[in-house]
């Protein structure tokens, strides 16, 4: 993940348990437990979701991600993914 840019809107950040078969990254396929994630809005109008080990410094990508923004918006994108990692199955990355 990049360091902030001002010009930019700062990343929705939420901790989250993933369930039972966990999130896929597309680093080190997947992860599972206490999990942290960012949605962070693109220049190009899609948005890049991140997910790490909470507490860790690693940032890896969640699979299909960057995904286009819906008309919803940023934060109903990043709570559609928080519910897709508490339900497990490789969550990816869809709007």
């Amino acid at each position: 993940m990049t360091a902030y840019d001002p010009v930019q809107p700062r990343p929705l950040v939420d901790d989250v348990k993933a369930g039972a078969g966990g999130a896929m990254t597309d680093e080190v396929g997947v992860i599972t437990g206490e999990l942290t994630v960012a949605t962070t809005l693109r220049p190009d109008g899609r948005a890049a979701i991140a997910i790490q080990y909470t507490g860790a410094d690693e940032w890896y990508t969640l699979t299909g991600s960057p995904v286009l923004l819906s008309p919803a918006g940023l934060n109903a994108l990043h709570h559609h993914i928080l519910d897709r990692i508490r339900h497990g199955d490789a969550a990816q990355a869809t709007p």
